[in-house]
């Protein structure tokens, strides 16, 4: 009995990643093609070296995908990502006054000093990552078909602006502390784009179901 060979599936992030990218007309033939090109290197060379293919291919597409997407509307994406980085600084402006609100209605400080403390510090970090990612769904709202594109430029643009943030606090006070700071800024960048591909799965179930029906 001839025993049939075994099918390798891709890896399902970069699958995800580039479904993410691509246009939902255009989605199925580029998962197509790579499945095909993935199945042939696999039976020729092995799994492993298929994968990295794979993850090398999902790289130089999703830039192909996200430079294609720009240049297709550029004023319309630029304006998005204006309003994204208008919209996180009046916004970021409510946060430490909320959570103080908060601390201060229900006493925290005096009944619950460690939750105060939370509050006082990390508290504040969290409602910045969630102004983050409200401000990524909005914009990914207003950039309808190049959601992640605006989120992920947006994103580098918050990005650079820590990196640069915090090279000049340590430069001016010589204290690596600040370092460590990056992690949050880097996560805020990260929820930017986690809300564009909220906005971009939920698009794309939508427009799946009628055709499914």
């Amino acid at each position: 009995m001839t025993s049939q060979p075994q099918i390798v599936q891709p890896p399902r992030i970069a699958v995800r990643l580039v479904n993410l990218f691509s246009s939902d007309e255009e989605a199925e033939t580029i998962e197509g093609d790579l499945l095909e090109e993935y199945t042939h290197i696999t039976s020729e060379h092995g799994a492993t070296f298929a994968r990295r293919w794979y993850w090398r291919q999902t790289a130089k597409t999703i830039v192909h995908l996200a430079g294609t997407a720009y240049r297709t509307a550029p004023w319309s994406t630029t304006s998005a990502i204006a309003g994204g980085f208008l919209l996180r600084r009046l916004a970021a402006r409510f946060v430490e006054p909320a959570i103080f609100a908060v601390i201060d209605r229900y006493q925290i400080f005096v009944h619950h000093f460690s939750t105060y403390r939370f509050l006082a510090s990390t508290g504040i970090d969290i409602g910045h990552i969630l102004v983050f990612l409200f401000v990524g769904c909005v914009v990914a709202l207003g950039a309808k078909g190049r959601e992640m594109v605006a989120t992920m430029m947006l994103g580098l643009i918050f990005g650079a602006m820590a990196v640069t943030a915090v090279l000049v606090m340590v430069s001016r006070s010589g204290d690596d502390a600040f370092v460590w700071r990056l992690t949050w800024y880097f996560a805020d960048s990260f929820a930017l784009v986690i809300g564009g591909a909220i906005v971009r799965t939920r698009r794309s179930v939508a427009t799946a179901r009628p055709a499914i029906a």
